[in-house]
């Protein structure tokens, strides 16, 4: 009796969580991210032991299909899901830095020295009237603004606003990202390795003006803001991707972007110079811009392997 007793109680402490529910709708499992810093992994790096390093700046762009998942969905109220560009909005509503881009046009580098935004800097930028020919002019107030922000409210943390009626024509114009990585070998683990240091979403309406201004000057003018990626992971650790094609495979944003699960295309390089494929110094045509970027991955790519000899 005592063993069918033990055999009893084991039994009722086993639960079969069944994959259909009394409907006979599929229960897709949802997992919860817990906010504590140790779901972030870093991979510690000493100096002394990095020989060799190079930045690169490479473009996401959400048109091309390996990068679909980081820009749907284009709804803000999807219960579920948020597309990277939300995540980010959410983020700043919750006090995550932004740095300014350099006020040299042209430069298009990240300066995480500087002292951040201030948080009534932030609306101007995020609006949908960029030229401001159909704003009222109040920043406060203005139904063009992604985000409102009231000093006048006690509490800080709700001073920030974030407005659902600007955010359709915001996204429509927000489908690229830039992104600053620096690729450096490790002699202690004898292989290379990458890491995004920043990235700045990119307001392509600026396309448009190309035959006005140089291309360069173009991309400086498209960047927002500038992201310390770093800063950004704990928003993005806690947010998944949507599914593409398996709706149970889920990752969350912060494992898209550690796996490299996204596509990029490079757009220049650091050099003594300080310049980008796009300069007009270079007078690059797209052909040989192609050839320049196949050149530079194919240098990243090579330096690692004929570190090696068989």
């Amino acid at each position: 009796m005592c063993l069918l007793l033990g055999l009893t109680v084991a039994d009722a402490q086993h639960y079969v969580n069944p994959f259909f529910d009394s409907k006979g709708s599929a229960r897709i499992s949802v997992q919860e991210y817990s906010p504590a810093k140790d779901t972030i992994i870093k991979t510690f790096h000493r100096n002394e032991d990095v020989v060799w390093s190079r930045y690169v700046y490479r473009i996401i762009d959400c048109r091309q299909k390996q990068n679909f998942q980081l820009y749907f969905p284009a709804s803000p109220d999807d219960p579920d899901y948020r597309s990277l560009f939300r995540v980010i909005v959410d983020a700043i509503v919750q006090g995550l830095p932004l740095y300014m881009k350099s006020s040299d046009v042209g430069d298009i580098k990240p300066y995480f020295d500087n002292e951040p935004m201030t948080p009534d800097m932030i609306p101007s930028i995020l609006n949908t009237d960029r030229d401001g020919s159909m704003g009222d002019g109040n920043i406060a107030t203005s139904d063009y603004m992604l985000l409102n922000y009231d000093s006048t409210i006690t509490d800080p943390s709700k001073r920030m606003r974030f407005n659902n009626y600007s955010y359709g024509g915001f996204i429509r114009n927000q489908y690229k990202f830039l992104i600053q990585e620096v690729v450096f070998f490790d002699r202690h683990t004898s292989r290379m390795h990458s890491k995004i240091i920043g990235i700045a979403p990119l307001w392509a309406d600026n396309v448009d003006y190309f035959d006005d201004i140089q291309v360069m000057d173009a991309l400086y003018g498209q960047i927002l803001f500038w992201i310390a990626f770093d800063e950004l992971r704990p928003y993005l650790a806690q947010q998944f991707v949507i599914p593409s094609q398996n709706e149970t495979k889920r990752v969350t944003f912060d494992e898209f972007f550690q796996k490299r699960l996204y596509a990029t295309y490079l757009v220049g390089e650091g050099n003594m110079y300080n310049r980008m494929l796009p300069d007009p110094n270079y007078h690059y045509t797209a052909k040989e811009i192609k050839r320049e970027q196949a050149r530079i991955e194919a240098e990243l790519l090579d330096f690692e392997q004929d570190l090696w000899e068989y």
